[in-house]
């Protein structure tokens, strides 16, 4: 029985070179990888792509260091320069009929650290210039401790700043979606790379920071351990991180699905019913309510995916499908501040637009807001250079928006929640318990009225007064009344809203 031709010398040296980057090759650095509760490199790449896509660039590729180290040294220990590269498909079972091929770049911690050598980043600017030129969304792990000091080899640079994989990759943005995840020391360079993705992903154990502890005390700014510079709960806080992930597994499970949304349509999924919606405000319009829970019934089933729950709480952003489609969400919360939009909100709302604007995504708004926040201590923040630049913002996306008043649209920050203007969206439309004007009613009445009260003598009477000019003020701001002026598209039954949503973004 015929066993095929006799591999040659060549193809022999081939597959020993090649299996020597490999995990089975390198067992110390996989045990010890392991031991600390991590993957390897291969392991999550093995795990994010589908099987037997994976088409690896400059797999042969080793540290700058032929001058310090043997040569078969340099092909385990540093294997790939620090840093897996190549193309594959994501989610082509899911999209089967969108584009699922996808430019990869994971840093490999068990490699010099992970940090950014000479061919390494000679490996990150190819594959930067296909995925531009091929227009394929990127998927990068950052794991690594930034700038690599080590490599001899190099005789023609000083300081190696005239790298150019930092612009590179900042100019993918607005032509490639681009997803960054993190797990353990992210630091300098790494962190730069990190910080620049569409949407950044970090497990619990990352920690993440424009400079490790080594150039922090090279510095004279003090001794820290790794954990303290930039830990995930922290940049959580302030917004620096998009996706929270229990772990490496978890951490590409979210990367899978949040590129999914940027590759398009997929199977409509299931539908809750949708006069459940009747029930999801509360009878007191002073009251506050959960929104997440009206998205879940309005989007399809377990399609929702929010992101930086915990910062800028007024505004709840998400990624959702409807019928399948992709959709950018931005939502009031009016458990936080009343949804009234702070400084951080505002920002929250502001790159969540950018973001729909990058990946071409519809928007749909639900606002239930009392306008922006005001006071001195909002203005401290910057509220007079953020605020507006949500206005900036909304001006140049270009894909359909629908707004969605679920109660109360009021100022200039229920205009900046759908564009700018109630105009400014395909299609703008109201619950029947949706409310108007140019401010909150309590604060309209007390500025408007302030005489009326003042003259009225304190207590019950003028207690009476205000509630009756409350009462009056909504009244003449109810949905159907702005309807009747045509300033907002129609008034709808909550059930009908996922109808109307469909409609306005032409689906």
């Amino acid at each position: 029985m015929s066993q095929g031709p006799i591999p040659t010398d060549a193809q022999m040296h081939l597959d020993q070179t090649k299996a020597e980057t490999l995990d089975d090759a390198r067992t110390r650095a996989t045990e010890r990888r392991h031991s600390k509760g991590y993957r390897t490199a291969r392991e999550n790449l093995q795990d994010l792509v589908d099987d037997s896509s994976f088409i690896e660039y400059g797999q042969l590729a080793v540290a700058a260091q032929r001058d310090r180290r043997d040569p078969a040294t340099l092909r385990v220990d540093t294997a790939a320069d620090g840093v897996i590269t190549g193309t594959a498909t994501i989610n082509a079972a899911l999209c089967p009929n969108e584009r699922t091929d996808v430019a990869i770049a994971i840093y490999d911690y068990s490699v010099l650290a992970g940090t950014q050598g000479f061919f390494h980043h000679q490996k990150l600017d190819r594959i930067f210039e296909i995925a531009e030129r091929e227009r394929l969304p990127f998927v990068m792990y950052t794991e690594g401790g930034g700038g690599r000091p080590g490599d001899t080899d190099v005789k023609v640079n000083i300081a190696g700043l005239n790298s150019t994989s930092f612009s590179r990759w900042a100019g993918l943005t607005g032509k490639v979606p681009r997803i960054t995840v993190n797990n353990g020391y992210c630091f300098a360079g790494n962190a730069a790379l990190f910080g620049a993705g569409d949407v950044r992903i970090a497990t619990k154990s990352s920690s993440i920071g424009m400079a490790g502890p080594a150039m922090i005390e090279g510095g004279g700014l003090g001794v820290f351990h790794p954990d303290e510079i930039g830990p995930v709960n922290t940049l959580c806080n302030v917004g620096a991180v998009d996706l929270l992930a229990e772990d490496e597994a978890h951490a590409t499970a979210l990367a899978k699905w949040t590129l999914s949304y940027a590759q398009g349509d997929t199977s409509p999924g299931a539908v809750a019913d949708q006069t459940a919606l009747r029930a999801c405000l509360p009878e007191n319009r002073r009251m506050a309510y959960d929104v997440r829970k009206v998205m879940e019934i309005l989007f399809d089933q377990q399609s929702v995916l929010e992101l930086r729950p915990v910062y800028g709480r007024a505004v709840v952003t998400a990624f959702a499908r409807i019928e399948g489609h992709p959709v950018a969400v931005i939502a009031s919360d009016c458990r936080h501040l009343g949804g009234a939009i702070d400084v951080d909100a505002a920002r929250k709302a502001g790159e969540m637009m950018e973001l729909a604007k990058r990946w071409q995504l519809p928007i749909v708004s639900l606002v239930d807001t009392p306008g922006f926040m005001v006071g001195p201590e909002s203005e401290a923040m910057g509220a007079a250079k953020v605020m507006p630049e949500l206005f900036n913002t909304a001006a140049g996306v270009t894909t359909p928006w629908v707004g969605l008043f679920l109660r109360r649209g009021y100022g200039l920050g229920a205009m900046a929640l759908v564009g700018g203007s109630f105009e400014f969206p395909t299609l703008t439309a109201s619950w029947p318990q949706g409310e108007f004007g140019g401010m909150g009613l309590e604060g309209a009445v007390r500025l408007g009225f302030k005489k009326e009260l003042e003259a009225t003598p304190a207590g019950e009477a003028r207690d009476a007064l205000y509630e009756k000019l409350v009462a009056e003020m909504y009244q003449k701001g109810r949905a159907t009344e702005a309807a009747a002026y045509l300033e907002i598209d129609m008034v709808i039954d909550p059930a009908e809203s996922r109808a109307v949503i469909l409609r306005g973004l032409g689906l």
